[in-house]
């Protein structure tokens, strides 16, 4: 993603890729399966912000199905996105029209879409009424689903699509936002910059939400529902995005932060969030170890799609297919709320750090004059001796109400991300795991008495060096694993077993960059 005038953002041109041939059959919405193109369609309106309009249609369309609208990154362009990231193939596949914007350098040096200016990310201006009225001429040329419609984007092209989210949410249904960040994070190429990508904004879910609604102040009818996609090593924009998203369309749609199901897919630490109803509104999927870009899946597999290449990376799941299948578009139903599992039997389950209930407090060598850090919403939770000569122990937080009744953990793993650091603490302790059934200090939110509150269990499983990427602990000791109950809270304290001399610490990720993965029988 890129703000001008940034260039250390750039992205690396892509290669321009041969459009597929189509696949043959008979197929949902659709007469036959000749090859389709991609077509630029000129005359859809007053184009305030100055795009170019791009469409893929299976050939012999029918009437009444679903528009996806998917939106490039930084320097790429439409043809560069649709079979890339196997969006062509499910418009064969599932049938549905599928809608390309292209940015123009004479609006962007870098092209990418201007999700940061108020004169284009807001309702009926700029680049958002440019891409409505293509919606509209789409609409009217091949008599689309006015109920189905989706927008989908990365990076830059993400950023916008929750902005088109909030400003249209009588337009779409449904939104995926890969690598991208909250609507109305910024407005101006600073902020942008500093502040929302490489700094990372921390508000409350409320303030996210309000941003949402004073995007379309008028609307009183349910939100669009979402899919968030982020590499936990996004060096572009700061992987915190993908919890500040998520915090942003909870609040929207009226539900709140805990997941009501996580679980691992592909591999990748994913969470759902359903309404009062079951129905799933928002979706996480955390890519431990990713970079910047999105999720590609090559090969003729059932749910593989795409191309790799620059920032269309090859992590062995296609966020098309998955996104488009939250969507319903495979003509299922929209992603359910998975039904509590049989009594009997064994399972898996991964939670999600709790951000407003984490954090990490500092005390002098012996425990004294304690203090809790500031840091923890832009740079994450601290661990060892800062320069200040303080210890640092960070709390991570973690719902067990998913963990079916009954159920007995038999075993668990704690898997952290780094963020940044200084010195080689381990080379005078050993990073341990303390385990706590509810909260460590009076409060579940962070306190000072965090810092010496006694352990349930103490160091159940310790975290070998690591100065990049995700680390897993080892697995956590019988007394920890009793800690963890269904129904409540368990907490993790994690620090050096002592005092450091010398200064030397890390900050860990949190959010979905800090999960327990946990195996239980009942």
């Amino acid at each position: 993603m890129h703000v001008r005038p940034f260039p250390r953002f750039c992205w690396a041109a892509l290669t321009l890729l041969a459009v597929l041939a189509g696949l043959l059959g008979l197929q949902p919405g659709r007469a036959t399966a000749a090859a389709a193109a991609l077509t630029q369609v000129t005359g859809f309106g007053s184009n305030p912000g100055n795009l170019l309009m791009y469409r893929y249609v299976p050939t012999g369309l029918a009437s009444g199905r679903p528009l996806v609208v998917a939106l490039h990154g930084c320097t790429q362009s439409a043809a560069a996105f649709d079979e890339e990231t196997g969006w062509t193939r499910w418009a064969e596949q599932w049938g549905f029209a599928l809608l390309l914007p292209q940015q123009q350098s004479a609006n962007n040096s870098s092209s990418c879409f201007n999700w940061y200016q108020s004169g284009d990310f807001s309702r009926d201006q700029g680049e958002a009424l440019s891409i409505r009225q293509m919606i509209d001429r789409t609409r009217a040329d091949l008599d689309t689903d006015a109920a189905r419609v989706y927008v989908t984007g990365l990076s830059a092209g993400g950023a916008m699509t929750a902005a088109l989210l909030a400003d249209y949410p009588d337009v779409f249904a449904g939104g995926g936002v890969v690598a991208g960040l909250p609507a109305r994070c910024a407005t101006s190429q600073t902020q942008a910059s500093v502040d929302c990508m490489t700094t990372g904004r921390n508000l409350t879910p409320q303030q996210w939400g309000d941003l949402v609604r004073g995007s379309a102040p008028s609307w009183t009818g349910r939100w669009p529902k979402v899919s968030i996609w982020h590499g936990s090593s996004d060096y572009v924009v700061k992987s915190t995005n993908l919890t500040e998203l998520m915090e942003q369309w909870t609040d929207a749609n009226g539900i709140g932060q805990t997941p009501t199901v996580s679980d691992t897919v592909g591999g990748y630490p994913h969470a759902v969030y359903a309404d009062a109803d079951g129905q799933a509104r928002v979706e996480t999927y955390s890519l431990t170890g990713m970079g910047h870009g999105q999720p590609v899946d090559p090969g003729s597999g059932a749910e593989q799609c795409g191309v790799a290449g620059a920032y269309l990376l090859d992590v062995n799941i296609c966020a098309s297919y998955r996104i488009g299948k939250f969507w319903g578009l495979d003509g299922s139903s929209p992603t359910p709320t998975p039904s509590p599992s049989p009594t009997g039997g064994t399972g898996t389950l991964t939670l999600t750090d709790d951000t407003s209930r984490d954090g990490y407090v500092k005390a002098n060598a012996d425990g004294s004059a304690p203090a809790v850090g500031t840091l923890a919403g832009s740079l994450g939770l601290a661990v060892g001796r800062g320069t200040d000569g303080k210890q640092n122990r960070s709390l991570l937080s973690f719902d067990t109400t998913a963990l079916p009744a009954g159920a007995v953990v038999t075993a668990a793993r704690l898997t952290v991300s780094y963020g940044s650091g200084s010195g080689n603490p381990w080379g005078e302790g050993q990073l341990t795991v303390d385990t706590r059934s509810g909260c460590f200090g009076a409060a579940c939110t962070t306190g000072t008495d965090d810092y010496t509150a006694p352990a349930d269990a103490p160091a159940v499983a310790t975290l070998a060096a690591f100065s990049s990427g995700t680390r897993v602990s080892t697995d956590f000791t019988a007394a920890g694993l009793a800690a963890i109950t269904p129904g409540g809270t368990v907490q993790l304290r994690l620090g050096f077993d002592h005092a450091l001399a010398s200064t030397g610490y890390l900050f860990l990720q949190r959010g979905a960059n800090a999960v327990l993965t946990l195996e239980y029988r009942r």
